[in-house]
Formats: C-alpha cells, structure tokens, sequence
C-alpha cells in the first residue's frame, strides 16, 4: 500500500493538470504490467469525519480538523515483487511530482500489507 501525505490540506484544483495527465500514464503502466490494483486521491478534510475511541468513549467528529499535522491526499494498492520494486514505484510517483507540481512538498509511505 502506498501513500501520498500532503503537509497541509489542499484542494484539487490546487493540482496543476499536467500533474494528473502524467499520473494517469503512469498508472496505465504499471496497471498493464499488472502492478495497479487499486487507488484514489482523497477529498480534503472538511469532507471528512473521524470516529476516534479515546478513554474508552467513542466520539464522531466532522472535518475540517484543525489539529492535523499531515493530510493522506491519496493511496495506491500495488502489487510488487519486492519492498525494492515497491519504493522504486513511490520514488517514481514523487518524481512526477517534482516535476509537474516542483512546489509540492510530501512524502509518499510505503507499507507492506498482512498476510
């Protein structure tokens, strides 16, 4: 599983579309290599709610979320043969990043899945 973590909350228009053209070839690719199985950017924040078990109290909370330190504005299910072949593929995504949007600060987390 991967992830891409933004610093801050954003909006998709924020993305420039040169960004989402490259990002739709290069999961093309890797989906015709049978590496893609699934993904998504995420809605921002305010579109979102957490349910938060703290203290043994379950609470329901609406977005936006003031206290958020990094948002997940995506994930990627991959197949790959290797953790080598997986980081290799987030390298690959963040360069795409660096390129079309060089303002873009991140991370992309990679994490193994149980078995």
């Amino acid at each position: 599983m991967m992830f891409i973590k933004h610093p801050t909350d954003y909006d998709h228009s924020d993305v420039p579309p040169a960004l989402f053209e490259a990002m739709g070839g290069f999961i093309a690719e890797c989906a015709q290599k049978g590496m893609f199985i699934d993904g998504a950017g995420l809605k921002p924040l305010a579109k979102g709610t957490r349910v938060r078990l703290s203290g043994g109290k379950v609470t329901v909370s609406d977005g936006p979320f003031a206290e958020a330190k990094e948002v997940v504005g995506g994930y990627s299910l991959i197949e790959a043969a290797t953790h080598a072949d997986a980081v290799e593929l987030a390298t690959k995504f963040m360069e795409l990043h660096r390129t079309y949007w060089p303002e873009f600060e991140g991370e992309s987390e990679v994490r193994p899945l149980e078995e």
